[in-house]
Protein backbone atom coordinates (compact mmCIF):
# COMPACT_ATOMS: atom_id res chain seq x y z
CA UNK A 1 0.00 0.00 0.00
CA UNK A 2 1.12 3.21 -1.06
CA UNK A 3 2.12 5.36 2.26
CA UNK A 4 0.37 8.90 2.07
CA UNK A 5 2.45 12.05 2.61
CA UNK A 6 -0.55 14.01 4.77
CA UNK A 7 -3.67 12.61 6.48
CA UNK A 8 -5.70 15.42 6.54
CA UNK A 9 -9.51 15.97 8.10
CA UNK A 10 -11.90 18.03 6.45
CA UNK A 11 -15.42 19.36 7.27
CA UNK A 12 -18.20 19.05 4.88
CA UNK A 13 -21.94 20.06 5.12
CA UNK A 14 -22.40 16.04 6.18
CA UNK A 15 -19.32 15.56 8.12
CA UNK A 16 -16.03 15.41 8.69
CA UNK A 17 -14.37 13.71 5.57
CA UNK A 18 -10.31 12.71 5.47
CA UNK A 19 -8.08 12.85 2.48
CA UNK A 20 -5.00 11.09 2.10
CA UNK A 21 -2.23 13.31 -0.28
CA UNK A 22 0.23 11.46 -2.17
CA UNK A 23 2.28 13.99 -4.12
CA UNK A 24 4.28 13.42 -7.04
CA UNK A 25 7.21 14.64 -7.91
CA UNK A 26 6.66 17.89 -10.26
CA UNK A 27 3.55 17.16 -10.90
CA UNK A 28 1.42 18.04 -14.13
CA UNK A 29 -2.12 17.12 -12.50
CA UNK A 30 -4.02 15.87 -9.44
CA UNK A 31 -6.59 13.10 -9.26
CA UNK A 32 -8.96 12.87 -6.30
CA UNK A 33 -10.51 9.17 -6.12
CA UNK A 34 -13.57 8.25 -3.94
CA UNK A 35 -13.95 4.44 -2.62
CA UNK A 36 -16.92 2.15 -3.41
CA UNK A 37 -19.89 2.05 -0.97
CA UNK A 38 -18.60 0.13 2.37
CA UNK A 39 -15.31 -0.05 1.35
CA UNK A 40 -12.39 2.26 2.10
CA UNK A 41 -9.19 4.20 0.25
CA UNK A 42 -7.22 0.57 0.94
CA UNK A 43 -9.35 -1.38 -1.75
CA UNK A 44 -6.64 -2.89 -4.25
CA UNK A 45 -7.67 -1.08 -7.35
CA UNK A 46 -7.29 2.64 -5.33
CA UNK A 47 -4.20 1.51 -4.61
CA UNK A 48 -3.12 -0.13 -8.07
CA UNK A 49 -4.61 3.32 -9.72
CA UNK A 50 -2.52 5.46 -6.92
CA UNK A 51 0.34 3.96 -7.99
CA UNK A 52 -0.13 4.29 -11.59
CA UNK A 53 -0.63 7.89 -11.53
CA UNK A 54 2.29 8.66 -9.54
CA UNK A 55 4.28 6.69 -12.02
CA UNK A 56 2.54 9.32 -14.68
CA UNK A 57 3.44 12.70 -13.02
CA UNK A 58 -0.10 12.75 -11.17
CA UNK A 59 -0.38 13.51 -7.63
CA UNK A 60 -3.41 12.13 -6.13
CA UNK A 61 -5.62 12.23 -3.49
CA UNK A 62 -7.56 8.89 -1.58
CA UNK A 63 -10.60 10.67 -0.37
CA UNK A 64 -12.84 8.90 2.74
CA UNK A 65 -16.57 10.03 2.38
CA UNK A 66 -18.21 11.37 6.39
CA UNK A 67 -20.07 8.30 6.86
CA UNK A 68 -17.10 5.88 6.37
CA UNK A 69 -14.62 8.35 8.48
CA UNK A 70 -17.86 8.31 11.34
CA UNK A 71 -18.07 4.18 11.30
CA UNK A 72 -20.82 3.89 9.17
CA UNK A 73 -20.70 0.95 6.35
CA UNK A 74 -24.18 2.03 5.21
CA UNK A 75 -23.58 5.05 1.96
CA UNK A 76 -25.36 8.40 2.68
CA UNK A 77 -27.83 9.29 0.31
CA UNK A 78 -26.87 10.88 -2.92
CA UNK A 79 -27.01 14.17 -2.84
CA UNK A 80 -24.78 14.17 0.64
CA UNK A 81 -22.14 11.84 -1.23
CA UNK A 82 -21.98 14.30 -4.22
CA UNK A 83 -21.50 17.33 -2.03
CA UNK A 84 -18.92 16.20 0.25
CA UNK A 85 -17.08 15.29 -2.53
CA UNK A 86 -17.06 18.57 -4.46
CA UNK A 87 -16.36 20.05 -0.80
CA UNK A 88 -13.60 17.50 -0.60
CA UNK A 89 -11.69 18.86 -4.16
CA UNK A 90 -12.42 22.48 -3.59
CA UNK A 91 -10.36 22.46 0.21
CA UNK A 92 -8.09 19.68 -2.00
CA UNK A 93 -7.48 22.43 -4.75
CA UNK A 94 -6.75 25.28 -1.75
CA UNK A 95 -4.40 23.52 0.11
CA UNK A 96 -2.64 21.65 -2.40
CA UNK A 97 -3.31 21.82 -5.93
CA UNK A 98 -4.27 25.88 -6.86
CA UNK A 99 -2.72 26.26 -10.25
CA UNK A 100 -3.30 22.29 -11.36
CA UNK A 101 -5.75 20.67 -13.21
CA UNK A 102 -7.72 18.13 -11.02
CA UNK A 103 -8.61 14.71 -12.54
CA UNK A 104 -11.70 13.10 -10.28
CA UNK A 105 -12.83 9.39 -10.15
CA UNK A 106 -13.38 6.35 -7.97
CA UNK A 107 -14.58 2.51 -7.47
CA UNK A 108 -17.93 1.80 -7.88
CA UNK A 109 -19.97 4.02 -5.75
CA UNK A 110 -17.17 6.70 -6.05
CA UNK A 111 -17.17 6.23 -9.38
CA UNK A 112 -20.53 6.97 -9.44
CA UNK A 113 -19.94 10.67 -7.13
CA UNK A 114 -16.94 11.39 -9.47
CA UNK A 115 -19.52 11.30 -12.43
CA UNK A 116 -22.17 13.48 -10.89
CA UNK A 117 -19.91 15.95 -9.77
CA UNK A 118 -17.72 16.19 -12.81
CA UNK A 119 -19.31 19.78 -13.85
CA UNK A 120 -19.24 20.83 -10.47
CA UNK A 121 -16.02 20.36 -9.82
CA UNK A 122 -14.21 21.18 -13.48
CA UNK A 123 -13.25 17.91 -13.36
CA UNK A 124 -10.27 17.37 -16.54
CA UNK A 125 -11.09 13.75 -16.60
CA UNK A 126 -12.99 11.14 -14.63
CA UNK A 127 -11.46 7.69 -13.63
CA UNK A 128 -14.21 4.77 -12.99
CA UNK A 129 -13.08 1.69 -11.30
CA UNK A 130 -15.55 -0.98 -11.42
CA UNK A 131 -18.76 1.36 -12.56
CA UNK A 132 -22.02 -0.31 -11.07
CA UNK A 133 -24.08 0.36 -14.42
CA UNK A 134 -26.98 -1.63 -12.65
CA UNK A 135 -27.56 -3.77 -9.66
CA UNK A 136 -26.93 -7.19 -9.90
CA UNK A 137 -29.77 -9.31 -11.82
CA UNK A 138 -31.28 -5.45 -12.62
CA UNK A 139 -29.56 -5.25 -16.17
CA UNK A 140 -32.81 -5.97 -18.12
CA UNK A 141 -34.33 -3.46 -16.33
CA UNK A 142 -34.08 0.13 -17.59
CA UNK A 143 -35.32 2.34 -14.84
CA UNK A 144 -32.23 0.57 -12.47
CA UNK A 145 -29.76 1.71 -15.07
CA UNK A 146 -26.83 4.61 -14.42
CA UNK A 147 -25.71 4.81 -17.52
CA UNK A 148 -27.13 8.63 -17.24
CA UNK A 149 -24.77 9.65 -15.03
CA UNK A 150 -21.51 7.88 -17.30
CA UNK A 151 -23.45 9.61 -20.12
CA UNK A 152 -23.77 13.20 -18.49
CA UNK A 153 -19.80 13.80 -17.78
CA UNK A 154 -18.34 16.18 -20.54
CA UNK A 155 -14.92 15.70 -20.06
CA UNK A 156 -12.69 12.33 -20.84
CA UNK A 157 -13.84 9.32 -19.14
CA UNK A 158 -11.87 5.99 -18.42
CA UNK A 159 -13.93 2.80 -16.95
CA UNK A 160 -12.19 -0.12 -16.06
CA UNK A 161 -14.60 -2.84 -15.70
CA UNK A 162 -13.79 -6.74 -14.78
CA UNK A 163 -15.39 -8.95 -17.59
CA UNK A 164 -17.33 -11.16 -14.83
CA UNK A 165 -18.68 -8.23 -13.11
CA UNK A 166 -21.98 -8.49 -11.88
CA UNK A 167 -22.98 -5.07 -12.16
CA UNK A 168 -22.41 -5.21 -15.68
CA UNK A 169 -20.43 -3.72 -18.25
CA UNK A 170 -20.43 -0.33 -19.80
CA UNK A 171 -21.08 0.27 -23.54
CA UNK A 172 -17.89 2.30 -25.53
CA UNK A 173 -18.81 5.63 -26.02
CA UNK A 174 -16.69 9.21 -27.60
CA UNK A 175 -15.12 9.92 -25.23
CA UNK A 176 -15.09 7.50 -22.74
CA UNK A 177 -12.70 4.77 -22.72
CA UNK A 178 -13.35 1.16 -21.74
CA UNK A 179 -10.78 -1.48 -20.47
CA UNK A 180 -12.10 -5.04 -19.84
CA UNK A 181 -10.01 -7.06 -17.31
CA UNK A 182 -10.65 -10.55 -16.17
CA UNK A 183 -12.27 -10.77 -13.42
CA UNK A 184 -15.23 -9.19 -11.33
CA UNK A 185 -16.55 -6.34 -8.89
CA UNK A 186 -13.05 -6.18 -7.19
CA UNK A 187 -10.85 -5.85 -10.07
CA UNK A 188 -8.09 -7.69 -7.93
CA UNK A 189 -7.55 -10.22 -10.89
CA UNK A 190 -5.42 -7.87 -13.03
CA UNK A 191 -3.33 -5.14 -11.02
CA UNK A 192 -1.00 -5.01 -13.69
CA UNK A 193 -3.69 -4.45 -16.40
CA UNK A 194 -5.13 -1.86 -14.31
CA UNK A 195 -2.21 0.42 -13.95
CA UNK A 196 -1.51 -0.08 -17.53
CA UNK A 197 -4.78 1.46 -18.65
CA UNK A 198 -4.90 4.14 -16.24
CA UNK A 199 -1.20 5.32 -16.95
CA UNK A 200 -1.59 5.34 -20.79
CA UNK A 201 -4.95 7.45 -20.10
CA UNK A 202 -3.32 9.51 -18.02
CA UNK A 203 -0.47 9.72 -20.52
CA UNK A 204 -3.24 10.37 -23.44
CA UNK A 205 -4.59 13.45 -20.88
CA UNK A 206 -1.32 14.83 -20.45
CA UNK A 207 -1.20 15.09 -23.49
CA UNK A 208 -4.45 16.54 -24.36
CA UNK A 209 -3.89 19.37 -22.15
CA UNK A 210 -0.77 20.70 -23.29
CA UNK A 211 -2.52 20.79 -26.72
CA UNK A 212 -4.94 22.75 -24.71
CA UNK A 213 -7.66 20.24 -25.22
CA UNK A 214 -9.97 18.69 -22.98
Amino acid sequence: MSEPNDTVDIETAHGTARVHHHPAPDPWAGLVLGHGAGGCVSAPDLQAATTAALSAGVSVILSEQPYRVAGRRAPAPASQLDTAFTQIIGEVRHRWWPQLPVLTGGRSSGARVACRTADDVAAAGVVCLAFPLHPPGKGDDPSKSRLPELDAVGVPVLVVQGESDPFGMPPQAPGRRLVRLRGNHSLTSDMPGLRDAVGEWLAEIATSLRRGVR
